[in-house]
């Protein structure tokens, strides 16, 4: 399946090194650790909302959860992402889950 433009996220090669001596320093990390958890942390909040909508509502359907309870769920979680996204329907939810 072909990706939009909006669905392809440009995640910088490397992280910020004042960041990884940063985080390796208050964590007891290496700075190869660091490097890793922040690229992964990075990774986690660059996630195009289309993924995130489909990937919380297949892990919620996994443990038994209704669509109506996991698409007011997800349309509550999605405002406190690090990006917000923007504010989308039950509908407009449901046309990224199934098409």
């Amino acid at each position: 399946m072909p990706r939009s433009r909006s669905s392809i996220v440009r995640v910088p090669a490397a992280p910020d090194p004042e960041l990884v001596t940063r985080i390796a320093a208050s964590t007891g990390l290496s700075a190869a650790e660091a490097a890793r958890v922040i690229e992964d942390v990075v990774a986690f909040h660059a996630e195009p909302v289309e993924q995130y909508v489909r990937r919380r509502h297949a892990h919620l359907k996994t443990y038994g959860a209704r669509n109506a309870e996991i698409f007011a769920r997800i349309a509550q979680e999605l405002p406190t992402r690090v990006v917000a996204a923007p504010e989308l329907s039950e509908r407009q939810l449901r046309r990224i889950v199934y098409g």
